[in-house]
C-alpha cells in the first residue's frame, strides 16, 4: 500500500515546464541562463525519481526550483577559495605562498582593466620589449649588468642551462643536486634541458679541486645551486660562490648560482637569519643569478636571471623564452614590487611577506588571549583551548632551518577516547567553514598558529558559524 501510494506521488511530480514558472526557476536563470536552469532542475527531478520517496515526491514546483538554484550556486562558487592560513608556515606552497602588496594588486587589477604598452615603444612608436618594464629595477636593486623574467624559477634555470649548455656538460656539486616540491628533481630539469649533469665531490664535502679537475672542452658551465629545502650539518666542506667565479673564469666558463628563493635584502634587520641576496650573489663574481619572485621577494609567481649583459642577450634569444614569458598582469603586480624595494625603511610596513615575518611576538600573544574565549566558547566542554607559544617557519625552502617565535591556539579534546578521530573531524569542520581555517596536528591537538591571522573580526565572524552539528558528532 505504502510503495503503491509512494509510486502515486511519484507520478504527480511538477514537469519541469512547470518548475521553470516558478519564482525562483526565474531568478536562477536571470543569473546562469535557461540551458543551465533546466538542466538543474531536471536533475533535481531526477534524483527525486532516483530517491523514491513519498516525503520527497510531495513536493511541489517551487520547491525543485530552489534546489535547481541551490545546485547552481554551489556550482558557480570558485574552486580557488580564500582561506585562513594558521598552518604556521608564512610562505605556504599549497596556499598561494606570498600575498601581495596594495600596491601591486592594484598595479594588477589596472592592467586586467585596461590596454597597457606591453611590448609598444611610446617614445619611438614602434615594437617594445617587455622585459623594459623590469629590467631597470633589475639592475637597480641588484646591481647586475642586464636582466630577464620568466614565469617562475625552475623555468629560469631551464632557460639558461639550455641556452648555455646545451650538448654540453654542467659541473654542480653532489650536495646540491636538490628536490624541489612536486618531486621535481634538478637532475631531470638539467636533462630536459638538454644539458648533461657532471656531478663533482660527495653529498657532505666538495672542494676546489674538484671543479678544477671536472673543467674540460665539453663543460658548458659551471652550476651552484642553493639547497634552499634543507641543510647538511656535521663533517661537510664547500666552496664560497667567490672561489667558485675565480674558478670559473679561469676556466672561461661561466658560473650560473641558483639563489632558489633569493631575497634582495638582508633579512637580519627583521631579526632573521641572513640569507644570501642576490646583489651578494652578483658582487661574488656569479654571471647569472636565478632566483623566485613568489617566496621572500613577496611578489607573484616569477624567476628572474640577472647577470652579464652579453649572457642575458643569448638567453632573450633562445626560442624557449617566448613559451616561459611573463603576461601583463604579472609584469604590472612585480613592477609595483620592486619599486617598494626602493624605500627598504618602510618595506616591512607595506610588503606582507615581510610584514609577516617581522610579526612583533607580543601583538600575536595579544590577539591569541582576545581569541581563547571565542573559540572555546563555540567549542563547547568538548576541547580545551589554550593559547601556548609555538614555532613558525618561512615555507617554500626559504631558510629550512630557521624558525620565529610565535603563539598558537591549541585546541584539545577534553575527553580520553578517539582523540584522533575528534581531532580529525574538527579539523574538517573548520575546513567546512565558509572561509576554510587550515591549522596543523601536531601533539594529539589541532594547533592554529596567529602569526598569520590579521583579520580578527573576520575570523570571529566566521568562526561564528562552525555549526554545533559539524562539531557534535565528535563529542559523543
Amino acid at each position: 500500500m505504502a510503495r503503491t501510494e509512494t509510486l502515486a506521488r511519484l507520478r504527480n511530480l511538477p514537469s519541469v515546464d512547470e518548475v521553470m514558472r516558478a519564482e525562483a526557476a526565474s531568478l536562477a536563470v536571470d543569473r546562469f541562463g535557461r540551458s543551465a536552469v533546466v538542466s538543474a532542475v531536471r536533475g533535481a527531478l531526477t534524483e527525486a525519481r532516483k530517491n523514491g520517496k513519498a516525503e520527497t515526491a510531495a513536493h511541489d514546483a517551487d520547491h525543485f526550483a530552489a534546489a535547481a538554484l541551490t545546485r547552481l550556486d554551489a556550482e558557480a562558487a570558485p574552486r580557488l577559495k580564500p582561506i585562513f592560513n594558521l598552518t604556521g608556515t608564512i610562505l605556504h606552497t599549497n596556499l598561494g605562498r606570498a600575498l601581495l602588496a596594495e600596491e601591486a594588486v592594484a598595479a594588477a587589477t589596472k592592467a586586467m582593466r585596461e590596454y597597457v604598452a606591453l611590448e609598444f615603444d611610446l617614445d619611438g612608436g614602434k615594437r617594445g620589449e617587455r622585459d623594459d618594464h623590469l629590467r631597470g629595477l633589475l639592475c637597480e636593486l641588484t646591481g647586475a649588468e642586464d636582466a630577464t623574467a620568466v614565469n617562475n624559477n625552475a623555468a629560469a634555470v631551464m632557460l639558461v642551462l639550455n641556452t648555455l649548455a646545451k650538448g654540453k656538460e654542467s659541473i654542480v656539486s653532489r650536495g646540491e643536486l636538490i628536490e624541489i616540491g612536486g618531486a621535481f628533481r634538478m637532475p631531470e630539469i638539467m636533462s630536459r634541458a638538454g644539458t648533461k649533469l657532471k656531478e663533482v665531490g660527495t653529498t657532505n664535502r666538495t672542494h676546489k679541486k674538484d671543479y678544477i679537475a671536472a673543467i674540460g672542452p665539453k663543460t658548458g658551465l659551471m652550476l651552484k645551486v642553493h639547497t634552499s629545502n634543507y641543510r647538511i650539518q656535521g663533517f661537510v666542506a664547500g666552496v664560497s660562490p667567490r672561489d667558485l667565479a675565480a674558478i670559473a673564469r679561469a676556466g672561461k666558463i661561466p658560473l650560473v648560482n641558483d639563489l632558489g628563493s633569493g631575497t634582495l635584502i638582508d633579512l637580519s634587520r627583521f631579526g632573521i637569519a641572513h640569507e644570501p641576496t642576490v646583489a651578494e650573489a652578483v658582487k661574488e663574481g656569479a654571471d647569472l643569478v636565478t632566483f623566485s619572485g613568489d617566496k621572500l621577494l613577496g611578489g607573484p609567481q616569477a624567476g628572474f636571471i640577472v647577470g652579464r649583459k652579453a649572457l642575458i642577450e643569448m638567453i632573450n634569444r633562445n626560442p624557449m623564452k617566448r613559451a616561459l614569458r611573463l603576461d601583463k598582469i604579472r609584469i604590472a603586480a612585480l613592477e609595483a614590487t620592486l619599486r617598494l624595494y626602493r624605500d627598504p625603511d618602510r618595506l616591512a610596513a607595506r610588503l606582507p611577506t615581510l610584514r609577516l615575518l617581522a610579526r612583533p611576538l607580543p601583538e600575536i600573544e595579544s590577539l591569541a588571549s582576545r581569541l581563547v574565549p571565542a573559540v572555546s566558547s563555540r567549542l563547547g566542554a568538548a576541547f580545551s583551548v589554550q593559547a601556548k607559544r609555538c614555532k613558525s617557519q618561512i615555507g617554500s625552502g626559504s631558510l629550512p632551518l630557521e624558525t620565529i617565535e610565535s603563539t598558537a591556539l591549541v585546541i584539545h579534546p577534553s575527553g580520553g577516547r578517539g582523540e584522533g578521530r575528534a581531532l580529525a573531524a574538527l579539523a574538517a569542520a573548520f575546513r567546512r567553514l565558509p572561509l576554510p581555517v587550515i591549522g596543523r596536528i601536531e601533539d594529539q591537538s589541532l594547533v592554529l598558529d596567529l602569526r598569520c591571522l590579521e583579520d580578527e573580526k573576520g575570523f570571529v565572524e566566521n568562526l561564528a558559524k562552525l555549526a554545533f552539528s559539524e562539531t557534535a558528532h565528535v563529542r559523543a
